[in-house]
């Protein structure tokens, strides 16, 4: 016996709803259009029991209810504070309800929305329709009582036929949205679990003679220059595009374009046109060109395509994913200023409203499904939909959805059927149904290696080793014969890699060495672009992100969410910096030998005619002269050569100071101001020492006698505890002692490394917690030297370090040291760093610099920094990593001055250079912190100055730190100079 259909069986259904107008393209029109979004009434309920009797009824009396805006996730109102309508919840690939599809748990938060809204009197005759461009996970529409339908698909727009249910003057809306449903188990997608209207809400006019539907067919033959165009319209309409002499015609064509400009990402040219119809005029912005895939290279407009790309999530710190139009454009400008060219939208389709933002600057983009069943894969892929006929008809949806939602973006090169979705048919039918629709576009998937309806082969997280392996065209062999030799004939790109959590990614620059090389690799998309971190208040007004666990969820992922090229509140991170020199489109080599300024043009369409190449020459960091190269324009794919112009020749033959460094560095700048940056924008840069860097250790030639009295030594004007051989004071200046450094505060990569944490094995090592034991104390003619012994409890390995400290008579003022320490025994794990820790009065406040600036960077993350001299406060010399963790080091410093208000403080002197790390609280601080609101200035500040740092990697989603970057215990020599000043 069966039970009787309910009210609410669509929660559960499989269908992917019901009432609903078939899929069109996104379009704009002269026909009269209301905005509903805005403040909307609201009620909450905790389940199905919960929710209010009636409500949907024209007379109901909603007045008692409370507001939120529209669009919105209702989980996000109320904070930074405390949320008014229950937090949300982050999980990466857990579902945070029981895997028994397609069911859902009672508790299934249900928001029930009410509008009510004046039809204008003009509105026309004909049809109009209802449209929710994002609405999160299931919902019921209601207008004016009657009962419209239902939908699921979050991210996909939704439209009902509203023409029998409109009223002249006020009418009613009513929506009910429930957090889970069937649909749930298709969207777990990495993200925070949100709910509600959280995309706009519009009602449309179709007057009669509308369109429908249309699809623009803009294709290019690079061969010829030309290109044809043919808009497949439902229904009659005149096509007009004044710049291609097409005036009311008809829009099928096909029209030949002659000599067009085709679109790019580089030059993304669009030609303005229109459809007119007897109900309404639809402006068109038209862009021509062909993707395909010849001989196993993707080709854009005849040229290879080479992705330097980004994964993108919709999130904003305080609203979700419910973005502005501002926010979308600050992405679009800030990926362009970093030599981005390229966005995957992970793991959906975006607000429509970014893709006309990258179709209008420039972005090619792989457009995702809204698909993800992640969470399966936890119970070994058992009834995971991708392969179940069932569910067959609601994957079909969501593809068809996307593509005729986004069709005519220029922008869209490639469909992507979802995210980690494992294998399955009804992967396979998306495919075939979006060949057939539209076959202009490339088709990705990354979850099926054998790729038997793909037109890339994609992957995740590969490391330089396997990637170089691919680009060899010497993969794996799959176990299907004939599937294995398509595959190794279809291009590679990394869906996903360089997985940007925390301190990182490391290795960017040698990943992309590898997609230059080979023809076969096309790049890749850094997972990812934003930090998914919620604003929130501590109860004494501190803000910082918050992430998973943060709002008392059962099943959480941690910061997990927070992995972004940029952070929460889009500020860039050195990650980004980083990423924008590794990709960057145009490579410049200065040779100091022969003399010469090469350009290579990695660009895919323009030459370097819109840039413009500056020289500058610097001794010791101080500018000395600069001037611009006259280099021919390069075209794109071609290298260009340049001799040193004679005022730079002539600038470097000048003689230089003993011990002096002099420097040429070369830009290559935008010319003329763009849409997405102003005239002087730097795209590219490279540098080269003339002379240096190799400054001499000073002689000590009269060494001054250490002196005891009263408990310590004297050397100079340093002064030594005699008990422990510690540092106490340098002219006058408290200093706690240097001592033998081993540890920092883990970073993400290091507390989540694949194939066990590098951070547990530091721990159990005892690296946290080590010991120090003062082994021998020897006043000796040329000096005061100092020998001990590092290591945890309970381990019998151990770092044996000398300091020799030694003033020369000529120069009382210069404190040396030179430091050795070698390890004893075996080291069962890499270390996190050697070098020295010491601390400084609290008042210090500025650090000016010569070496590597001006961001932080380490030996696998130096690409984007650069000799010179720079300088900041303490404050801003710090990383705000959402996870408070190892940041701040500025590589290979010549020498450095740390002063307080008044001047005073220390200068440090690295021969040739140290590592420097300044801040207001210890690595022990930052490893206890969980948010950047827990770390309270302490009242020193410390110092660590190191001869080496394990490297960065991307750890914590990917491959470990390369070989060529671990930090082995081993022999290190750290020589140093320390004045007062």
């Amino acid at each position: 016996m069966t039970s009787e259909p309910t009210a609410h069986d669509y929660l559960e259904s499989l269908s992917p709803g019901r009432g609903r107008e078939r899929p069109r393209a996104a379009f704009t029109s002269d026909a009269p259009a209301l905005n509903l979004t805005g403040t909307w009434r609201f009620h909450l309920a905790a389940g199905l029991p919960q929710v209010v009797d009636g409500f949907q009824d024209a007379g109901f009396d909603d007045s008692g209810w409370g507001t939120i805006p529209v669009p919105s996730c209702w989980q996000m109102e109320g904070l930074p504070g405390e949320p008014r309508f229950g937090p949300p919840a982050y999980t990466n690939q857990v579902y945070p309800f029981p895997v028994d599809p397609p069911h859902v748990p009672d508790a299934n938060p249900t928001g029930e929305y009410r509008r009510e809204f004046l039809l204008p009197g003009n509105w026309p005759e004909g049809r109009t329709l209802l449209r929710f461009e994002g609405v999160d996970s299931c919902f019921a529409v209601w207008l004016n009582s009657t009962l419209l339908g239902n939908g699921k698909g979050s991210r996909l727009p939704t439209e009902f036929d509203v023409t029998d249910a409109l009223r002249p003057g006020r009418n009613v809306l009513a929506v009910r949205v429930h957090q889970w449903s069937s649909g749930s188990y298709l969207e777990d997608q990495d993200m925070w679990w949100l709910s509600g209207i959280f995309r706009p809400v519009t009602l449309l006019s179709r007057p009669a003679g509308a369109l429908t539907d249309f699809f623009v067919h803009a294709d290019y033959d690079h061969l010829t220059g030309d290109g044809t165009l043919s808009v497949q319209a439902d229904g009659p309409a005149l096509l007009t595009v004044p710049a291609l002499g097409i005036v009311e015609a008809d829009p099928a064509g096909p029209h030949p374009a002659p000599d067009v400009i085709p679109w790019s990402a580089e030059q993304p040219h669009l030609y303005e046109g229109e459809l007119v119809t007897d109900g309404e005029r639809v402006p068109l912005r038209i862009g021509f060109r062909r993707i395909e895939v010849v001989d196993g290279v993707i080709l854009a407009n005849g040229r290879p395509l080479l992705f330097r790309g980004v994964n993108r999530h919709e999130w904003h710190p305080g609203t979700g994913r419910t973005l502005s139009h501002e926010d979308m454009l600050t992405d679009v400008l800030l990926m362009k200023r970093h030599n981005i060219n390229s966005v995957r939208t992970s793991h959906y389709p975006p607000d429509s409203a970014f893709l006309d933002l990258c179709d209008a600057y420039g972005l090619w983009v792989v457009d995702e499904c809204d698909l993800e069943t992640h969470g399966f894969g936890l119970v070994g892929w058992k009834g995971n939909p991708s392969d179940d006929p069932r569910w067959r008809e609601a994957y079909l949806d969501r593809m068809r959805r996307m593509v005729e939602r986004d069709k005519n973006h220029p922008s869209v090169v490639m469909w992507s059927l979802g995210n980690e979705a494992g294998t399955g048919s009804n992967l396979a039918a998306m495919a075939a149904w979006t060949k057939d629709r539209d076959p202009d576009r490339l088709i990705h998937y990354e979850g099926d290696y054998n790729c038997p309806y793909t037109d890339v082969f994609s992957l995740m997280y590969a490391d330089h080793g396997e990637v170089g392996l691919l680009g060899r065209g010497q993969e794996a062999v799959a176990a299907d014969p004939a599937l294995d030799a398509r595959r190794r004939q279809l291009p590679v790109i990394l869906c996903e890699y360089a997985h940007a959590m925390g301190n990182g990614p490391g290795g960017l620059s040698e990943y992309q060495e590898l997609f230059e090389a080979h023809p076969r690799l096309h790049g890749g998309f850094v997972w990812e672009w934003i930090d998914h971190g919620v604003r929130r208040r501590t109860p004494e007004g501190r803000e910082h992100f918050a992430y998973g666990g943060d709002f008392g969820e059962p099943v959480h992922d941690d910061n997990f969410c927070c992995d972004g090229l940029v952070f929460a509140d889009r500020s860039p991170s050195p990650g980004l910096t980083e990423y924008k020199k590794a990709v960057e489109p145009v490579r410049i080599t200065v040779d100091t030998t022969s003399r010469t300024i090469r350009v290579r043009n990695l660009l895919h369409t323009l030459d370097t005619a819109h840039l413009r190449f500056r020289w500058s020459v610097e001794d010791n960091g101080q500018p000395r002269g600069d001037g611009e190269l006259a280099l021919q324009p390069v075209p794109a794919g071609a290298d260009g050569v340049l001799l040193w112009p004679e005022a730079l020749n002539k600038l470097c033959d000048a003689p230089l100071e003993d011990g002096e460094e002099r420097w040429v560095t070369v830009v290559a700048e935008l010319a003329a101001d763009e849409s997405w940056a102003p005239n002087g924008h730097e795209i590219a840069w490279d540098q080269a020492a003339v002379v240096g860097p190799a400054p001499e250790v000073p002689a000590v030639v009269r060494p001054l006698v250490p002196v005891l009295a009263d408990g310590t030594y004297t050397l100079g004007t340093a002064v030594f505890d005699s008990a422990s051989g510690t540092l106490t004071a340098l002219g006058g200046l408290q200093i706690d002692g240097p001592r033998l450094d081993l540890w920092r505060a883990p970073i993400d990569n290091d507390l989540r490394t694949w194939n066990g944490p590098l951070a547990e094995a530091w721990r159990k090592a005892g690296l946290d917690r080590l010991e120090h034991r003062l082994v021998g104390l020897r006043p000796h003619d040329g000096g005061l030297e100092v020998v001990t012994r590092t290591a945890p409890a309970g381990a019998d390995f151990a770092m044996r370090t000398v300091f020799r400290w030694a003033v020369d008579a000529e120069d009382p003022g210069l404190l040396q040291l030179a430091l050795t320490t070698e390890p004893l025994g075996t080291w069962p794990c890499p270390l996190p760093r050697i070098g020295i820790r010491m601390a400084l009065p609290g008042d210090i406040e500025t650090v000016d610099w010569f070496g590597l600036g001006p961001g932080e960077a380490y030996s696998d993350t130096t690409a984007a920094v650069r000799v010179g001299r720079f300088g900041a406060a303490v404050d801003d010399l710090q990383t705000p990593y959402v996870l408070p963790q190892e940041n701040g080091n500025r590589p290979q410093v010549r020498h450095a001055r740390l002063t307080g208000p008044d001047g005073a403080g220390l200068t440090v002197t690295g021969y040739p250079h140290t590592d420097l790390t300044v801040r207001r609280w210890t690595s022990e601080d930052l490893d206890a912190a969980r948010h950047t609101s827990d770390l309270r200035p302490r009242d020193r500040v410390y110092v660590n100055l190191d001869a080496a740092q394990h490297g960065i990697g991307s750890g914590a989603c990917g491959p470990r730190t390369q070989p060529q970057f671990q930090l082995d215990a081993r022999p290190v020599t750290l020589t140093l100079g320390f004045r007062p000043c």
